[in-house]
């Protein structure tokens, strides 16, 4: 992936020899993260594994809590100059990193002090458009990107008498099976992790209508949201009508909905594909279909989420040069095929893809390629880009609030997302000082 230069090479060896086996590394290089479960027990052993590769830099994970909470604690310690090196930052959180521009290094601007070269071709190309600079420079490193998928019980399935090898694939035919489950004598039907990434940002680009004006803000920061339109509403009115007897079940605003579905309560769980090794060790016999659209809209492309890794400003060249290492060992296609492979994160390298395939895996784990072939699937429009708003993490907070008011049965779904396109629209032209 990058090519370091031979006499950086020769004189990294050198120094490998010259170091006893027991040495510690001279660098300690912290990289706070937001994983948990089967997520944190992959990034322990990335880790372990590259720390082992070398003795002249140890990477340090240290987990900080949920991706907001992860997102804030860097803020936070970087102006208090005590910043990590290499932070996890959610998809939501891209355009604040971005706008910050004295806080952090490009991880372009990283591989070239560390003597490799960026070849943005090997990438899956749309991981690497959304992380880079619309000039193609690389501002972060896609460590875990995913995409929205369906997961489906299969033992509930086979009880209601739905087909456990062909699930529903339309929206209107996903809430006809979840009430035909709930009749059954299910706890739940339906739940969906993410309302605000899921059923807004990837529903928009996946249905191909707009979420807001200035291309969802990649064209510029001076944003108008339209997620008020009327699929929008057709869509959230139909969840706040099944949350009335509990066909719907709401989990909470980032992942907390996977509970429900790995505990057997709700058959159908709309969920970013890296959930898949928590939902693998829960046992659930389960199955994977594409993400829901509406007929006459979709299917379009999805975009990325999960997560890349940044890199604070204010590190010696020596420690630049060891994140840099770090990047390069995870680019290896047999790392980032495991990594794929164990998690259910896609693949973020053309050449880790190929491999799996080739290997067979997706013959013998069917539905997960669907991640890579939703996003893949078509050419982008503006529509199905991306979102990039410079306070994203901001307005995800506003929609969740005029979410859960709805789903507790204060307000119809039109109130909600309209309140939700007025606030966020104030908050927006705050951020950018309008």
């Amino acid at each position: 992936m990058f090519k370091r230069s031979l006499a950086a090479s020769t004189a990294l060896f050198a120094l490998t020899l010259a170091l006893p086996a027991n040495t510690y590394a001279a660098f300690d290089l912290q990289w706070w993260h937001a994983m948990t479960g089967a997520n944190n027990e992959v990034i322990n052993q990335l880790a372990k594994e590259f720390n082992e590769s070398q003795n002249a830099y140890t990477i340090t994970p240290v987990f900080k809590g949920t991706y907001p909470e992860t997102l804030n604690a860097g803020i936070a310690a970087f102006r208090s100059k005590q910043a990590p090196a290499i932070i996890q930052v959610f998809d939501a959180g891209s355009g604040v990193m971005m706008g910050a521009e004295g806080a952090i290094v490009p991880a372009a601007d990283v591989l070239q002090k560390g003597g490799f070269t960026f070849d943005k071709s090997q990438y899956l190309a749309g991981i690497a458009a959304y992380y880079s600079k619309p000039d193609g420079t690389m501002l972060s490193f896609p460590y875990n990107s995913s995409s929205p998928i369906m997961y489906y019980n299969k033992d509930m399935f086979a009880k209601a008498g739905l087909n456990t090898e062909n699930p529903p694939k339309t929206w209107p035919e996903v809430f006809e099976a979840a009430k035909k489950i709930k009749t059954g004598g299910a706890a739940c039907g339906l739940t969906s992790t993410w309302l605000t990434w899921i059923q807004t940002e990837n529903f928009a680009a996946w249905n191909n209508v707009a979420y807001g004006t200035q291309e969802n803000g990649l064209g510029g920061n001076d944003v108008k949201l339209e997620f008020n339109a009327p699929l929008f509403v057709q869509h959230f009115q139909a969840i706040a009508d099944l949350a009335k007897d509990g066909t719907f079940r709401y989990g909470g605003r980032t992942s907390e909905a996977k509970q429900l579905f790995m505990s057997g309560e709700c058959a159908i769980l709309t969920e970013s594909s890296g959930g898949l090794g928590d939902i693998i060790k829960s046992g659930v016999k389960y199955g994977i279909g594409q993400l829901p659209y509406y007929e006459g809209h979709g299917p379009q492309n999805t975009i990325p989420g999960g997560a890349s890794l940044w890199v604070f400003a204010g590190k010696s060249d020596e420690e630049y040069k060891g994140v840099a290492q770090f990047f390069n060992f995870l680019s290896q296609t047999k790392i980032q095929a495991k990594l794929h492979q164990v998690s259910g994160y896609m693949p973020v390298t053309n050449a880790a893809y190929e491999e799996t395939k080739k290997s067979g895996f997706y013959d013998k784990n069917p539905g997960r390629e669907t991640p890579i072939l939703q996003m893949m699937g078509k050419a982008p429009t503006e529509n199905s880009k991306g979102v990039r708003l410079i306070n994203l993490p901001q307005v995800r907070d506003i929609m969740n609030e005029e979410f859960e008011a709805m789903l507790a049965g204060q307000q119809d779904a039109k109130s909600a997302l309209d309140k939700a396109v007025e606030r966020g629209n104030a908050a927006i032209a705050e951020a950018v000082g309008n």
